[in-house]
């Protein structure tokens, strides 16, 4: 009887051992950057995680692509579900490529042997048909669905062309690494009977392409992107990250490592994130803080809050709030969140007034209960005047290159416009560059700043002396 039941208790381990090994789907733990894509497929009919490589963009395809067809969601999903069987096509740049990426990942590989080792659970995988040409290569997956139906998926490459990705109806497509602008609008086109949508994962590589445009300057409601780089990956360690930065030659740094389009010299900011990033601290006394406010218009609201080092003339962006749509008071509730009393800098069109009540914005900001300069935001005399964007824009690249302008690794939303603000034919691009906008504003206006310790109610020095910033000739605290 003792060796029955010890038989019997190996049996129940192996098979915990083996249903641990083939239900990949039942484990799959969201990073931050990873429940974001997802979330966004329940708004967005048009969706693209752009990241860098080997930082799990494939495999979250992957996992989204086998909740689908199996209808099994984790239980913190947020994103799109069907209550249905599904019909989906998954794209890669060749039929050997779906092969040995998209195939193994779902499947599992090798093929047949590695069966229920990918997202898809072993239980849910029904039959294959395979595909013709390529050794175990599979062109449709039938899987089962919790309702008791088939769901299909079938696997088609940028290669086979145009006409291979015309016909058929469909609830989605997936597209790995990214395809011709005349493909993805073929896999568009096949979701619009069911009100599907598709959704891409890739590293550009291709640059600022018309597939890249279109998420990033096309203001759309149903797209959406998500930009994931390599500190956004809590799977590699500090040290592998350095292995897979000095991996990469500088020029591809940035889109290998952070998903950042090779944009050549069309990149207004052309230096590595790491330059300007720093870890959050603890602001000193008598530094000087203030708001920069970009009212939105016809393009997001957008407001940040900086820090000012009289010693050394750095700036540090250390908060940010982005969002489009919002009624003035809204935006004020964030400004004042951080501090009521800073002083708020403001662009020239903050004179414009509402077109519902008529009245004055940055006066509208003012009856909300923010602190807003009396004028525009502008350079001092000393620096020339005015509020050219071209001046504003070279004096931060001067500020990062020179250690300058630093920004809290939180500001994550800072980082994605930094990542995306460019150049076309010369011409700044006018799209994204919201938080950007308002970290000009502030600095122009820098010398209004207030101490920390002003703003807590204490109004005392530490010293009679004055703190003269670097080309100021005025204290900037006597404002």
């Amino acid at each position: 009887m003792e060796m029955k039941a010890l038989s019997e208790l190996e049996a129940q381990m192996d098979k915990a051992i083996k249903d641990a090994s083939h239900n990949k789907l039942r484990d799959y733990v969201l990073i931050l950057k990873q429940e974001e894509f997802h979330a966004l497929g329940l708004p967005k009919r048009e969706r693209l995680l752009m990241a860098g490589n080997q930082l799990g963009k494939t495999y979250s395809g992957a996992m989204e692509t086998a909740c689908h067809l199996t209808g099994q969601y984790p239980k913190d999903w947020t994103g799109s579900k069907w209550d249905r069987p599904v019909k989906g096509w998954a794209g890669g740049v060749s039929s050997q490529v779906c092969r040995d990426v998209l195939q193994a990942l779902l499947v599992g590989e090798p093929w047949p042997h590695g069966k229920g080792t990918g997202a898809l659970p072993l239980d849910t995988i029904v039959d294959v048909s395979m595909a013709r040409g390529i050794q175990d290569a599979i062109d449709t997956i039938y899987v089962r669905h919790v309702t008791g139906g088939l769901s299909t998926l079938s696997f088609k490459s940028y290669e086979q062309g145009r006409s291979k990705w015309q016909g058929s109806t469909l609830d989605f497509v997936w597209f790995d690494e990214e395809p011709p602008y005349e493909i993805y609008s073929e896999g568009m086109t096949r979701t619009n009977a069911t009100k599907g949508f598709v959704f891409m994962t890739f590293t550009p590589l291709m640059g600022m392409s018309d597939v890249v445009l279109r998420f990033t300057e096309e203001d759309n409601e149903s797209r959406g992107m998500v930009q994931m780089t390599i500190n956004d990956a809590g799977h590699i360690s500090e040290a592998e990250r350095e292995v897979i930065i000095a991996s990469y030659e500088p020029w591809e740094r940035e889109a290998r490592l952070n998903g950042v389009p090779m944009l050549g010299s069309g990149r207004i900011f052309p230096l590595p994130e790491e330059y300007i990033t720093c870890e959050p601290f603890e602001i000193p006394d008598y530094w000087g803080l203030l708001v920069g406010l970009d009212i939105g218009i016809d393009h997001p609201t957008a407001a940040v809050k900086l820090a000012f080092d009289p010693d050394t003339d750095t700036i540090y962006v250390c908060g940010e709030h982005r969002a489009r749509g919002e009624a003035i008071p809204v935006p004020a509730a964030a400004i004042r969140s951080w501090n009521p009393d800073m002083p708020v800098a403001w662009p020239h069109d903050g004179h414009s007034r509402d077109k519902g009540s008529g009245l004055n914005i940055s006066k509208q900001y003012a009856s909300a209960g923010c602190n807003m300069m009396k004028t525009h935001a502008q350079f001092s005399q000393a620096e020339g005047g005015g509020n050219s964007v071209e001046a504003g824009v070279s004096d931060m690249l001067e500020r990062m290159r020179t250690g300058r302008l630093k920004v809290f690794r939180t500001c994550s939303d800072w980082f994605g416009e930094f990542r995306m603000y460019h150049r076309q034919d010369g011409q700044i691009v006018k799209e994204r560059d919201d938080l950007l906008s308002a970290t000009r504003y502030g600095i122009m206006m820098r010398r209004f700043g207030k101490p920390l310790r002003d703003l807590r109610g204490n109004r005392g020095r530490k010293s009679g002396k004055a703190r003269i910033a670097k080309g100021v000739d005025f204290d900037v605290f006597r404002t």
